[in-house]
């Protein structure tokens, strides 16, 4: 499964243990994450992890052309509800494309929780099969 990674700057030690309790699961998927938070990720775990630019520099847009592109399985967004993001409609965006394309998405450590879990236990494959739907909606390809 490919998964991002995301949090806001108070959240990102947050996510940063979370990714440490949880590495013998998330070491069997694709990691993907906004800068910072993966360049934190990465030397805290020793994870592989694909970075894109920082939130407010495109990343959460970056994250949001995958699961545009049917290419992005869960999402995991520590969000920080209490400070205004200057990109917040970048965030909006990308929370209604997980709804849209139907992306499991945790946007606190409680539903991450059950997210990881539900991964551990390879509840997540309907993904694959939703995937796989839609690639033949699209027709053979040119």
């Amino acid at each position: 499964m490919k998964i991002a990674l995301i949090a806001h700057d108070k959240k990102k030690q947050d996510l940063v243990q979370f990714t440490l309790a949880y590495k013998p699961i998330l070491q069997d998927h694709q990691l993907f994450a906004t800068g910072t938070t993966g360049k934190r990720i990465m030397e805290a775990t020793g994870l592989d992890v694909h970075r894109f630019q920082s939130g407010p520099l495109g990343g959460d847009q970056q994250i949001g052309a995958m699961i545009a592109n049917d290419d992005m399985d869960v999402v995991i967004f520590f969000r920080d509800p209490l400070t205004a993001q200057p990109h917040e409609p970048d965030i909006s965006a990308l929370i209604r494309l997980s709804d849209v394309y139907e992306i499991p998405l945790a946007t606190n450590m409680a539903t991450a929780e059950l997210i990881i879990h539900a991964l551990e236990r390879n509840e997540l494959e309907w993904r694959s099969v939703i995937r796989e739907r839609r690639n033949l909606d699209k027709g053979p390809s040119l």
